[in-house]
């Protein structure tokens, strides 16, 4: 497997605490009873529930295209140290933006965000 295969697998489980993050904070948020029920009723995520919330679909908007750029250099052989750069500085921005969003920091958790953006950029630039 390679570098990039490894830090998109590594996404994937990265994604995953993201989603359980939201999960536990929504869970203690309504109660047991509302996370175990059918949700008929509306209870919008607030406070660190909501911070969550934002944080997980943030990462879902980007990491598609993280995951495509990751497969399109490994399909076309196109590895290489840019390449490995990108997944690395997008990888770990991501996890540095998940407590940031969380405690509410606001100008570095932007400035994280760019980070990661341009991690994501350099592995798509390898493409080409």
């Amino acid at each position: 497997m390679t570098t990039e295969l490894q830090y998109l697998a590594w996404s994937i489980v990265l994604g995953l605490v993201y989603l359980m993050a939201y999960a536990t904070a929504i869970r203690r948020q309504n109660g047991v009873e509302w996370a175990t029920g059918a949700r008929d009723a509306d209870k919008p995520p607030q406070g660190l529930a909501g911070r969550l919330a934002r944080a997980q679909r943030n990462f879902m908007e980007t990491w598609p295209f993280f995951a495509v750029a990751v497969l399109l250099v490994h399909l076309l052989a196109k590895e290489s140290a840019r390449s490995v750069w990108g997944c690395e500085i997008y990888l770990w921005a991501r996890v540095a933006y998940l407590p940031l969003y969380a405690f509410g920091v606001p100008w570095l958790r932007s400035l994280v965000w760019v980070v990661s953006m341009i991690g994501l950029i350099m592995v798509l630039s390898a493409v080409f």
